[in-house]
């Protein structure tokens, strides 16, 4: 694992072990580091009128633009249980408003990464802010 992945990971784990999830008992954590460098982590947080509550990677993706960051470099998803914990539509969505087609989603599990996808893999076709004249 290059020391920027681990980073990512350290910063997933720590996250993940911060969630509140008392309803679904699925904690999960996600990190990103931004085109500057910075890593930007966030959790699962659900409340009583579920499911409404908000996911991991919107969280980090929260952290990151309120550090100023605008650019997703990289991310990594950490949750439990024996399936690939891959972000939900809305959270590919959400990341891809902020990253490019190639940018890499990892996802693993507390033992370490069990697979790599790019954005395009997980969010073909998709409509991003060019779509509408912006470019990020």
């Amino acid at each position: 694992m290059s020391p920027e992945l681990a980073r990512l990971f350290e910063a997933a784990r720590a996250a993940q072990a911060r969630a509140y999830a008392p309803y679904s008992g699925f904690p999960v954590g996600a990190a990103l580091r931004d085109a500057g460098g910075a890593v930007y982590a966030g959790c699962n947080v659900e409340n009583a009128a579920y499911p409404v509550g908000t996911c991991a990677e919107a969280g980090a993706i929260a952290a990151m633009a309120a550090g100023g960051g605008r650019a997703i470099a990289e991310m990594l998803v950490l949750g439990p249980g024996p399936g690939l914990v891959t972000p939900c539509g809305a959270c590919r969505q959400r990341i891809r408003e902020f990253a490019g087609p190639d940018v890499i989603i990892h996802v693993a599990d507390g033992a370490g990464v069990r697979g790599a996808f790019t954005l395009a893999t997980l969010l073909p076709e998709s409509f991003g802010p060019e779509n509408l004249g912006r470019h990020v």
